[in-house]
């Protein structure tokens, strides 16, 4: 059985992460969003935000994790698998932040294939900045808008997930399987 690889993404604070504690609260398998993790883990080196001090060296890690989770996704055994945020996510803040990256991130977007994207458009009464989160609300909508057109650029059609609560947000997710 081949496992589908679904992806949940948007911008930050759109609530990918409360949903996919909701999908494994229900039993699903799902593979978590690892910015924070590359973030936290530059911290520990010193270097307070790595994605704006070398944003191609943030990228590469964030691709090569999100191609490690791709993999990790098809070797399970399950009828599909969440994934919080996808491979053309790189690439999407790439060019919002306007920084050049090499053709492999390009090929690596084209070659490796989801099955379904889910989008959680930005929603102003959820979002929160913090210590990883530093974008301003305005700087979200703007980021949405290149996931958007980046997941249409490789081919993908985005199902918009309603704003509402966890539960039925999650239900749609489902119900769209």
């Amino acid at each position: 059985m081949k496992t589908r690889k679904i992806v949940i993404t948007g911008g930050h604070g759109t609530g990918k992460s409360s949903i996919v504690h909701e999908l494994e609260k229900r039993g699903e398998t799902c593979l978590h969003e690892i910015s924070r993790q590359v973030t936290l883990e530059a911290q520990k080196e010193g270097i307070a935000q790595l994605f704006l001090e070398q944003p191609l060296l943030f990228s590469q890690k964030l691709l090569e994790g999100r191609l490690n989770q791709f993999h990790e996704a098809a070797s399970k055994d399950a009828e599909h698998i969440f994934i919080d945020r996808g491979l053309p996510d790189v690439v999407a803040y790439m060019d919002y932040f306007n920084t050049n990256y090499p053709e492999h991130f390009h090929k690596t977007c084209e070659e490796y294939r989801y099955e379904k994207i889910f989008i959680l458009p930005p929603w102003k009464e959820i979002y929160k900045s913090d210590n990883e989160r530093y974008e301003s609300f305005g700087e979200a909508l703007k980021i949405s808008s290149y996931l958007y057109s980046t997941y249409l650029k490789y081919g993908y059609e985005p199902i918009e997930v309603p704003q509402s609560g966890i539960l039925e947000r999650t239900e749609f997710i489902l119900s769209k399987l």
